[in-house]
Parts: C-alpha cells; sequence; structure tokens
C-alpha cells in the first residue's frame, strides 16, 4: 500500500486488521486514556517568577489595557499633524523632552514639538511621531519636509489587549512567551494545577545503575534515568522512583506503597505473559483494574493501563525503545489528561525521503529526523531501515516518530505519512 494522501483518523491504518484483532489500536487506546482520566483536584496561587511549566488552573485575563497610554513607537519628535499649514516645509519650536518613563507636563499647541523617545507616553496635543532620522534639528526648533499621517509612530492605548480580555485559556502550560503575556497583562501572580505526583517502578533483578559494576548477565539501566529525566519537570512531583522486586509478593507491596502516595504510578517491564511477569498479577491483587493491555503498534505492544487504590497506572514494556516510544505516545497525553494541559503534541504529515520496506502486521512507530524540505515545500524525514527495541544511542539526533500503517509494507521515497514529535515531557 503506497500512501499518496493524508491518512484519515483512524491514524495509522490499523483498524480492522485482522492479525492484530485482539489488540486495540493506537487510537482507541488514547481514547480510553482519555476517557478514563481527569485533571487532578487542587490548585495553587504561584508568583509569576516560579510559574514557567506550571499548567494554568485558569485563565489569565488583562488587568488594565495594554498599552495603558499612548506611547512613542520610536525615538523622534511629537507634534500635532493638523497644525502643520499649507505645505512644506515646516518649522517647529521644541518645548519638551519626555523620556520613557516620565509624562510632560505641557499641553502641545500649533507650531510646537516634544523630543520624544520610545515607550514614552505622547504628550497632549500631539498625534504624530516623526523618527528623528526625518527631521533637521537646529538649536531648539526643528524642519519637517513631508506631512505625517495622523498616528504615525504612536502605539495607540489598548491597541494589543483591552482591561478584562483573556490572554491565556486554562490549560496552558506556561514557557517563555506565555510568561510575557501573564506580565503585560499585570498578572503578578497566576492560579496554577497542583503538581501531579509521579511514582516510577522499574522491574527487572538483571538490571544495574548505569556504569556500575555488573556481572556478565546484568545489564545497565536504561530506563530508570530516561523516564526520571522524562518527569522531571516543573508541574511534575517525582515523588518515588524504585527498583521493582521481580517478585509477585514484592511487588504487591511496591504497587501498594507507591498507589498510597502517587496520582500516576508508572511501571516499566514485567507486564507481557511469562512466567517472570508479575505486574498485572500484583496489581489485580491489590483491587486495579486493567483497562486495556496490548496495543496493535510495534514497538510496545505490550504497554498497558488502568488504575490501582485510587492511582492512575501506565505499564510501560521494558525494552528501552520501546518504553520511550510508548512513554511518548500514551505516557504524555496521559500526563496532559490529568494535569489538564491543553493542545499536546499535535501530529502532522510529513514525506519520507527514501522508500521504507517492512512486515506489515501492526502500525510501526520508527523514531525520525526532520531533515528539510523537498521541492513542493514538503517537510521530509528519513528513518533508519529497521528499528532495535533495545537500541536507544540514535534518539538524540531523532525529532519525532512517523507511523507506518499496519497493512503497508513497502512506501516510496516521497510517502506521505503521519509525524508526531517528541513531546516535552
Amino acid at each position: 500500500m503506497t500512501i499518496l494522501q493524508p491518512v484519515a483518523r483512524s491514524s495509522c491504518g490499523c483498524d480492522g486488521h485482522d492479525v492484530v484483532k485482539k489488540l486495540i489500536t493506537i487510537d482507541a487506546a488514547l481514547a480510553l486514556i482519555a476517557d478514563r482520566t481527569a485533571a487532578v483536584d487542587g490548585t495553587e496561587n504561584i508568583p509569576l517568577d516560579r510559574a514557567p511549566g506550571r499548567i494554568l488552573a485558569s485563565p489569565v485575563t488583562s488587568r488594565v489595557m495594554s498599552p495603558p497610554f499612548d506611547n512613542a513607537a520610536m525615538d523622534g519628535f511629537a507634534f500635532a499633524s493638523a497644525a502643520l499649514p499649507g505645505d512644506g516645509p515646516w518649522i517647529l519650536d521644541v518645548v519638551a523632552r519626555v523620556p520613557a518613563g516620565q509624562s510632560s507636563t505641557v499641553p502641545l499647541v500649533g507650531l510646537q514639538a516634544a523630543r520624544i523617545f520610545t515607550g514614552a507616553k505622547v504628550p497632549e496635543g500631539a498625534d504624530a511621531v516623526v523618527m528623528q532620522e526625518d527631521v533637521k534639528r537646529t538649536g531648539s526648533t526643528i524642519r519637517i519636509d513631508r506631512r505625517p499621517t495622523p498616528g504615525l509612530n504612536i502605539r495607540r492605548a489598548g491597541s494589543e489587549m483591552g482591561a478584562g480580555g483573556t490572554v491565556l485559556d486554562q490549560g496552558r502550560r506556561l514557557d517563555a512567551r506565555a510568561i510575557a503575556a501573564c506580565a503585560a497583562a499585570g498578572a503578578g501572580s497566576i492560579q496554577a494545577r497542583r503538581r501531579l505526583r509521579v511514582a516510577l517502578l522499574v522491574t527487572g533483578d538483571e538490571i544495574r545503575a548505569a556504569g556500575a559494576r555488573r556481572a556478565d548477565a546484568q545489564i545497565w539501566d536504561i530506563n530508570t534515568p530516561m523516564l526520571s529525566a522524562a518527569l522531571t519537570q516543573p508541574h511534575l512531583d517525582l515523588v518515588a522512583v524504585e527498583q521493582g522486586l521481580d517478585s509477585r509478593d514484592g511487588l504487591f507491596l511496591q504497587l501498594a506503597e507507591m498507589a498510597a502516595c502517587a496520582d500516576l504510578v508508572i511501571t516499566t517491564g514485567g507486564i507481557s505473559v511469562g512466567e517472570e511477569d508479575h505486574v498485572k498479577p500484583a496489581l489485580l491483587a491489590l483491587g486495579g483494574d486493567i483497562y486495556f493491555s496490548g496495543v496493535a503498534l510495534k514497538p510496545g505492544k505490550p504497554v498497558s493501563f488502568g488504575c490501582v487504590r485510587g492511582s492512575t497506572w501506565l505499564g510501560l514494556p521494558g525494552n528501552p525503545l520501546s518504553a520511550f516510544v510508548t512513554w511518548q505516545l500514551f505516557g504524555t497525553a496521559l500526563v496532559a489528561r490529568l494535569t489538564g494541559e491543553a493542545g499536546q503534541c499535535a501530529r502532522r504529515h510529513v514525506v519520507t525521503s527514501a522508500a521504507i520496506s517492512r512486515k506489515a502486521g501492526r502500525c510501526e512507530l520508527r523514531p525520525a529526523t526532520c531533515t528539510g524540505f523537498d521541492g513542493h515545500g514538503r517537510e521530509f524525514v528519513t528513518v533508519d531501515a529497521e528499528t532495535h527495541s533495545a537500541h536507544v544511542c540514535a534518539l538524540p539526533d531523532r525529532d519525532g516518530l512517523i507511523f507506518l500503517p499496519a497493512d503497508c509494507d513497502f512506501l516510496p521515497a516521497g510517502a506521505l505519512v503521519e509525524f508526531q514529535p517528541f513531546c516535552r515531557t
């Protein structure tokens, strides 16, 4: 199947594919996450200098109009354009000097002008500002050769926002641009969602801390530092990070403790059907519910979602790339729901820079790099010839994930596919 048109909103084409009929689709899994979760209760008022990265719990409105007064858009001279008689040139007397932050007490009348600087309040009687390069000054007079239009180089009061207008809607994560808008609106503090409490449980007796001494059959732990980094965000509170005990009783106790202190419990590994996979049995023994277990995607098929003792649970696969991909796809969507964040990680269409061959069966997500635009102005991406669920060393050079449809075994160069950029969490 060659993809030459935008993919319809059953995005990856894996709905109804017989090979994966026992697994739910990616979009069905995302719909379940949306249906079974809501933003956590609790808000707090925090000063603007501590607000970066937090999620707005209520809209930000402007306390006053902005700008609060007519002000000069550049350095120059302010005067009344209507006072200029006939055709130029005109000679005007400079009777005042108005720096930013000060007001002129002298109203301008007739052929009078005020020296004014960028951001300064326009004096009473003036309706235009001519920049200093367009006048010739001699002592206390200036000469203007061309008649200006009223309002020239003046930022009008309220031209950016009116008093009481909504500047930011609730659900916005406050980055530098949003902080600028808050400051312009006079919001010295904001109402934010409380931080989401998250616990991370990484299973596997074979893992050891990165760089630590390990035996021949042991491997370094990638998931703990990788996911801890993803969860180190201003709107999240990482309350616990533990290595899971590879026994049902041990995991039962760890999950119980984490559910008692966290809104969201994330586990990695232990969710397949092997004899050493104890996470789901332990969760069910705690009275938990599993809303889905297994999604028709590659890599990351075992990914699971549910709840346990009032906490939401997300079970990620143990292989690091699978954990990263499913975190990007489902974890970030889940965190956005629980924190009330809006507008996270929208997909877009890109084209492939080279042909892709693969085995059909499940929707495949491959890390991709945006490398430019083709001759038609379409963004194109490059991907590796194949992916391995345990390989992560190429991730720093990747920009997001492309979706390869389930029933597709070949895409030519220039095929149109969906792309999801890596999210901030």
